[in-house]
């Protein structure tokens, strides 16, 4: 049966999906929004596509695009691009847009659609590890996707009234996932990509993430990061900090059964130790309410930022930045979904302790 539309919103109100009117007064006030993409069976992928829009520079807003492909093959594209119109065809502020990329929200929490139509570089993984991708030639690419959500939304609310209550290291912690609220969602769909000027359909597994926060990243330490849906509709959640000589170790997680979600702890968390470009055990374990889980993982459709400068112009310096895809295992249910870690050099030469 169909979740409703309070199921899907999970606390949130369905005007929570659209974006903002108009600049926002903060000048750190961030809208973003971003989808991670995978190919149902595992063919390729496309781990983080998304825009930042930053109050302070509204109308030139940063995007990114990682497109993985067959053969370690790396498609990559970040810079900023023009805002857009944000009143879609329904006269609502439903499109959310930077350059050659676009959001749409057709029916909030139900159903978005995300189009790009750019230049990409065109590399491999071992390009983006030597340094060397930023001089490959750039090749017209083309993405259409539609995407059907299926889950309740994961939201976390962080709002200033809230964060004003917490403890000094739960502040911390907040700002790091964002002063005020962010949702992540779960669902599947078609897509359609032109590359080498030839023409593929797809059907496709995917999430997204929605924030509208005031996210400094100064105290940034690291995390781990990994989601995924599976065939019979559970699904999974997990975010992670490591610990520092300042702050214990933080994590949130849910697991999705039967429609309903289930708050969760992460009590085995593969926080990035080696630059691998596939085959790497990210194999995690979340406590709930209903018991232990135990999810196998291993990477591919792996991208990777070494010292990130997107990362670094936010506050966050010397990070390495995996985004890619996993296959994941639980029970008899395969799935592919993502993963995010990041990392400086001494926490994977060192350890995370």
């Amino acid at each position: 049966m169909p979740l409703t539309l309070a199921q899907m919103t999970n606390g949130l109100t369905p005007e929570h999906d659209y974006f903002f009117p108009e600049k926002p007064d903060d000048p750190e006030m961030r809208e973003s929004t971003s989808v991670w993409l995978f190919e149902e069976n595992g063919a390729f992928g496309f781990p983080r596509i998304g825009i930042e829009g930053e109050a302070h520079s509204w109308e030139n807003r940063m995007y990114h695009v990682n497109f993985a492909l067959e053969n370690q093959r790396v498609l990559l594209d970040a810079a900023r691009g023009a805002a857009p119109p944000c009143l879609g065809p329904d006269g609502k502020p439903s499109v959310f847009g930077a350059g050659p990329l676009t959001f749409r929200c057709v029916e909030p929490f139900r159903r978005w659609l995300m189009t790009y139509e750019g230049m990409a570089l065109d590399g491999s993984f071992a390009d983006q590890l030597d340094g060397s991708l930023e001089q490959r030639p750039r090749i017209p690419v083309k993405l259409e996707v539609e995407l059907h959500m299926e889950t309740p939304a994961w939201v976390a609310d962080y709002s200033p009234e809230k964060v004003a209550k917490m403890s000094q290291k739960e502040r911390d912690d907040a700002q790091s996932m964002g002063i005020g609220w962010r949702l992540e969602h779960w669902g599947r769909g078609t897509g359609e990509l032109t590359v080498d000027g030839a023409t593929r359909e797809f059907r496709l597994v995917g999430s997204r993430i929605k924030r509208q926060s005031v996210r400094p990243l100064d105290a940034f330490r690291g995390h781990c990061w990994q989601s995924a849906v599976f065939p019979d509709g559970r699904a999974f959640g997990t975010i992670s900090y490591p610990a520092n000589p300042k702050a214990p170790e933080f994590n949130i997680a849910y697991v999705v059964q039967d429609g309903k979600m289930y708050p969760a702890k992460a009590t085995r968390i593969p926080y990035i130790r080696e630059i691998l470009a596939e085959g790497d055990d990210v194999t995690l374990e979340l406590e709930s309410e209903l018991g232990v889980h135990r999810i196998s993982g291993s990477t591919c459709m792996s991208t990777f930022r070494v010292a990130n400068a997107d990362m670094a112009a936010l506050g966050a310096v010397g990070f390495t930045l995996q985004q890619g895809g996993a296959r994941y295992t639980w029970d008899d249910q395969v799935a592919y979904g993502m993963i995010e870690r990041s990392a400086t050099g001494a926490q994977m030469e060192n350890g995370y302790e």
